[in-house]
């Protein structure tokens, strides 16, 4: 690194993948630091410079260099091979060393385990580090293959479908001619063959099984809608795939569809007048809420033991996924980083992901659009949380989208769009003697505006005689 790039890097300050130390005094904890890196998302550990970022540099000698390698190499298991830079800051040197996440994670210092969280280094739990070595040891979960399982397992209809949904999604796109076990195998990565025999993977499995809870139950999504703000008390719950006859039917498209209808259920949808139109507005941009989902579908950890959950309340809607975020929070926006490869692509044939790492700006965008504030990204213990703040008791600030209807096209005059926007956007409610000084209309006009526009089904009346008020359905 240059010099100006060293200073670039001293003023972000110490995180998750930046430590500073002293002096060559502090090796021992540097290299711990260095492992710690390497088995989460790499960086960079710089000696000679305070935690305050003041430039102190460190005393140079002939075999300063053989030192720092000899420390790391000699105290890691597997063994680091970092990068060792001396770099000249204002006349005084400081070293950089530099390790990039590594594929042969978990590395020991002195027989433990360190993950990096934020500006610590931090001993890994046994389940974490025998995960790691289990990763190391096979593919990834999603080109695994599942055991007990047999092509017979998947669904061929189901096959068919995704493929037709991906020459609907992209324009181009043609129907294979091979036989349809071939497309699964070799353009879908849905099976491979294991003794003579196609067994299905894990991605096979969760877009074209039969039943893939039977063999991964943790693939479930568990939806709460709750009654205010805390979970204290629950107004609908359900556990997404849902049980219909006896029978489970989780493939991911389908489960994604089965969500998105009860977030639709338990989230508010107003109507607008805007100008000449009535236009509906809903709590939330459901196009940025799918996107989040679609995201925990595809990147979150399948060998955590907990399913998604999506919880909704009064005032906001989160997005829980297991598994801890592959890279600092920080640089998500615009970086693909994932578990599972290979169901991500499969998501991408069919529409519902766009380029790779375009997903936490989409979000952001829709909520901006909407009217609404950027989602919010966080960790909470081994889940990725995404939260979106809804509007609470002003869905009617909120920007409409599309599907409006033109009241003009259904034979209202203006007098009626004017009392219809102030019944829909303000809550007045009125009778005939109101409408008539409104508009010095007379009353059997009134009574024909205001009869018109209930049996549009978007005002209804109440009470009876001289005391009938009419107010918005």
């Amino acid at each position: 690194m240059t010099p100006e790039e060293i200073r670039a890097l001293i003023r972000r300050g110490e995180g998750q993948r930046l430590e500073f130390k002293r002096s060559l005094a502090e090796l021992e904890t540097g290299t711990r630091a260095v492992a710690a890196m390497a088995n989460t998302d790499g960086g960079h550990v710089l000696f000679g410079v305070r935690d305050d970022g003041a430039v102190l540099g460190v005393q140079i000698g002939a075999q300063t260099r053989e030192r720092v390698v000899q420390a790391i190499t000699g105290n890691t298991d597997p063994t680091l091979y970092p990068s060792v830079e001396y770099v000249e800051l204002d006349g005084r040197t400081v070293i950089l060393v530099t390790v990039p996440r590594s594929e042969d994670r978990p590395h020991l210092v002195r027989g433990r385990a360190y993950k990096r969280v934020g500006a610590a280094d931090v001993q890994m739990s046994r389940a974490e580090y025998e995960r790691l070595l289990l990763a190391r040891r096979q593919p990834p979960f999603d080109q695994q293959l599942v055991e007990g399982a047999t092509y017979t397992d998947l669904d061929e209809a189901r096959v068919r479908d995704f493929l037709r949904r991906r020459q609907e999604a992209y324009a181009g796109a043609t129907l294979p001619s091979a036989p349809l076990a071939q497309v699964v195998a070799e353009m879908l990565e849905g099976a491979r063959e294991r003794d003579g025999e196609l067994v299905p993977t894990y991605t096979g499995l969760l877009f074209f099984g039969r039943d893939p809870q039977r063999f991964l139950p943790r693939s479930e999504v568990k939806l709460a809608r709750f009654q205010g703000t805390t979970t204290l008390a629950f107004i609908d719950r359900l556990i997404v795939p849902s049980t219909s006859s006896g029978q489970r039917h989780g493939a991911l498209p389908e489960m994604l569809d089965e969500v998105e209808r009860f977030i639709r259920r338990n989230t508010r949808t107003a109507m607008k007048v805007v100008e000449f139109e009535s236009v509906p507005v809903s709590e939330y941009p459901y196009d940025a809420v799918r996107e989040a989902l679609v995201n925990a579908m595809a990147h979150r950890d399948y060998h955590h033991s907990s399913g998604i959950q999506v919880n909704i309340f009064d005032d906001r809607l989160e997005v829980m996924s297991p598994g801890e975020a592959l890279i600092p929070l920080s640089e998500l926006e615009g970086s693909h980083v994932t578990r599972n490869e290979t169901l991500c692509r499969r998501f991408r044939d069919i529409g519902e992901m766009e380029q790779f790492g375009t997903g936490i700006t989409k979000m952001k965008r829709l909520m901006r659009e909407h009217g609404l504030g950027e989602p919010v990204f966080e960790e909470r213990g081994s889940f990725f949380k995404v939260t979106f703040c809804g509007p609470g008791d002003h869905i009617l600030d909120l920007v409409p989208r599309a599907g409006v209807t033109d009241l003009r096209a259904l034979g209202l005059n203006e007098r009626q769009i004017e009392v219809l926007r102030l019944m829909v956007n303000e809550g007045r409610e009125l009778g005939n003697k109101e409408y008539r000084e409104m508009f010095g209309v007379a009353t059997r006009t009134a009574s024909r505006d205001l009869m018109e526009l209930v049996k549009t089904g978007m005002v209804q009346q109440a009470g009876q005689g001289r005391g009938i008020k009419y107010r918005a359905a």
